[in-house]
């Protein structure tokens, strides 16, 4: 086993994982509640992927995670107050409450979101790399993925092209074992996964997902080589997740004695042992460590109750985006006007057009806004009539 690094860096990866691992409990505990609406994917025993992973990346790298997201949110920096909030659908939430467990988000710490299609972060996380290129940055993108993704035919077109236009990025599999509830072995015709981008011209790597050293030190050198290199690699990370696939698996597809025999390596209790034989920490602060992150949770439930939700009136901002550079204008037709062009009613001044910007230097940035401005539009000037 690779030596720890040094203590209050040790000391940080064990903390992560640990908040990590009592945000996700707190979690399922919050949607049996029915506080958390929608599917929740638990990351739950795949604590030291997620840590030993992201901690081998800069702050400028990028991170594209699946649906399976809270955890990277979290590693990244996301508070876990707005990550909770997210969850709960409220406006303090990372994606102002209109994500939720499968649409995490976070561009001021370069976390570019989970994606509720399988497979479909996979193109994303290469246009994130190709931009890089283009700007002339050696940032990296670290995309993450599931065993059942490599199965999709983005995987097979996304390792191509990034090959073929040598783009920065790392690619990472995590083998959990189940494509939802089908083994390995029954989706995939190859199942050392390291090596199913080989003809596509991205060789491949392995680590013990289940170890955060082993995770870390592997990462750092696939990192480093795209770094140097430009080239992508793809690395499988093997570990096991302790929950079904989401909240709603029955787990009718594997037995309790295999559950139990991962759960013997669990990442987090290990990585404790070894910091304690190590002298790092002791089992006091070891304890210490997980009343942080069970008080830090207790705080993250408390502020998501708190936050409102949405109003309704905002149901449709973030749909559109509209500024100096995105040329266009929000149409909120009424029958009337309905077989006008929108240029000549926004001349008019015909009720419910926001003015292009090169009518009108103030473009609105949300549709309420230009539904306001729409609303002003339509009240008769002064001496009208």
């Amino acid at each position: 086993m690779p030596a720890p690094p040094e203590p209050d860096v040790a000391r940080e990866w064990l903390a992560t994982m640990t908040l990590i691992r009592r945000f996700e409990e707190r979690a399922g505990e919050m949607y049996a509640r029915a506080k958390i609406g929608g599917f929740l994917h638990l990351s739950i025993g795949e604590e030291a992927t997620i840590v030993g992973s992201a901690r081998a990346l800069r702050d400028s790298d990028y991170l594209v995670s699946t649906y399976r997201s809270h955890g990277h949110a979290l590693v990244r920096g996301t508070p876990p107050e707005n990550v909770m909030a997210e969850l709960f659908g409220r406006v303090d939430g990372c994606s102002g409450g209109r994500g939720g467990s499968m649409h995490m988000f976070d561009l001021s710490r370069r976390f570019m979101g989970g994606y509720g299609i399988v497979g479909g972060n996979l193109p994303i996380a290469a246009g994130i790399a190709l931009a890089g290129d283009y700007r002339g940055t050696d940032d990296v993108t670290l995309c993450t993925f599931g065993d059942g993704a490599s199965n999709q035919g983005t995987f097979g077109e996304t390792l191509n092209l990034a090959a073929l236009w040598r783009l920065p990025v790392v690619f990472i599999v995590t083998n959990n074992q189940f494509g939802m509830g089908t083994a390995l072995r029954r989706h995939s015709a190859v199942t050392d996964l390291q090596r199913k981008g080989e003809s596509l011209g991205v060789p491949g790597m392995r680590c013990d997902g289940m170890d955060v050293l082993d995770t870390y030190r592997v990462v750092c050198e696939a990192v480093q080589r795209v770094r140097e290199k430009r080239r992508p690699l793809l690395i499988e990370a093997v570990t096991y997740r302790f929950r079904g696939h989401s909240m709603a698996d029955p787990e009718q597809y594997r037995s309790k004695d295999e559950v139990a025999r991962w759960r013997e390596r669990d990442p987090i209790p290990a990585f404790g042992e070894l910091l304690i034989s190590e002298g790092i920490i002791d089992e006091a602060e070891r304890e210490q460590i997980d009343e942080q992150a069970r008080a830090r949770v207790d705080a993250a439930v408390a502020f998501a109750e708190a936050s409102p939700f949405p109003e309704p009136e905002s149901l449709y901002d973030n749909v559109y985006v509209l500024d100096r550079e995105v040329q266009g204008w929000y149409s909120i037709e009424t029958a009337d006007d309905r077989g006008r062009r929108p240029e000549a009613a926004a001349a008019e001044g015909a009720p419910g057009v926001a003015v292009p910007a090169a009518a009108n230097d103030e473009i609105p940035q949300q549709l309420t806004h230009a539904l306001t401005v729409g609303e002003d539009a339509s009240e008769p000037t002064e001496g009208a009539g």
